[in-house]
């Protein structure tokens, strides 16, 4: 009967390959650059084939090591959830998370997707839509737990602060065009909202030209050159540029995000995830506001 491949074998097999050095890999493991180099050896002995194509210092998988990762990070994944099983059996569950798209893919999913490589028992169901209807969902209990903006006059504590900037195309220079063309999110959104009333505020004259409940909608609106968008700093993409009052568009304030729980007493697993986002997420700007 053969011997049961050896997770610390395993794991090391894994590092490498994800950090695409022994170097890093041995960081990752807690181990020298030598005892992970040997480690590769022996689990090359152990299934009786190489996994890597060498070429000096630099390791590539072959056809074998393809294969063998597939199988390596099921075999983790299980170890990993057994073991939580028994550990830490108030981790395991379902958490209905909302959010607006906006602190999504640069805030709150990376936060989430540590959260799940810690407590890999947990499972967190996302929710995309506005503040305002996230509360909604939250009063009648369709999700556990959210993180929205903050309005002016609800009493929720302040988790951090997003600056909330202008951005536009830079080969378009939209923003020099008067009345100013701008793209905004649906009615109701604070967004919508502050991004008007700063145009108001000093008497900047604009057009609505287009109107859109995505982020990804307003975003391709800026790229076509067809408008000056509003957008918190992290949403911002690489292509576009942040406008200021240098160029004409008055300043705009920050959002208050708070991460708000449901009514009632929360499950283990919910009150450990929001546990985690409020380490992970907060910054000095949302201490003691």
């Amino acid at each position: 009967m053969s011997e049961p491949l050896d997770l610390t074998l395993l794991r090391s097999f894994v590092a490498v390959v994800e950090l695409g050095s022994i170097q890093l890999a041995a960081v990752r493991v807690g181990r020298s650059q030598s005892a992970v180099s040997m480690q590769i050896k022996r689990l090359e002995e152990d299934v009786g084939c190489a996994l890597f194509q060498r070429d000096g210092r630099n390791l590539r998988l072959n056809v074998a090591g393809d294969d063998l990762l597939l199988h390596a990070r099921r075999l983790l994944r299980l170890s990993d959830e057994a073991l939580a099983s028994l550990r830490r059996p108030d981790t395991a569950g379902i958490v209905r998370f909302g959010l607006p798209e906006d602190y999504a893919e640069h805030l709150a999913l990376p936060a989430i997707a540590r959260f799940q490589e810690e407590f890999p028992l947990a499972e967190v169901q996302l929710t995309f839509d506005s503040s305002p209807d996230l509360l909604r969902m939250l009063d009648l209990g369709q999700i556990d737990m959210a993180l929205v903006t903050r309005a002016p006059n609800q009493p929720f504590a302040v988790l951090r602060r997003e600056p909330f900037v202008w951005a536009a195309a830079p080969e378009h220079s939209i923003w020099l065009r008067d009345p100013i063309p701008v793209g905004v999110f649906e009615a109701g959104d604070i967004a919508r909202r502050v991004a008007l009333e700063a145009l108001q505020a000093v008497d900047r004259p604009y057009r609505v030209v287009a109107t859109t409940h995505s982020v990804l909608g307003l975003v391709a609106i800026a790229q076509a050159g067809l408008g000056v968008i509003g957008l918190v700093e992290s949403s911002v993409p690489p292509n576009l540029v942040r406008l200021t009052e240098e160029d004409g568009l008055p300043p705009m304030p920050s959002f208050d995000l708070s991460l708000i729980p449901g009514p009632g007493e929360p499950a283990p697993v919910v009150r450990l995830l929001q546990e985690f986002l409020l380490r992970e997420l907060r910054n000095d700007g949302g201490v003691g506001a």
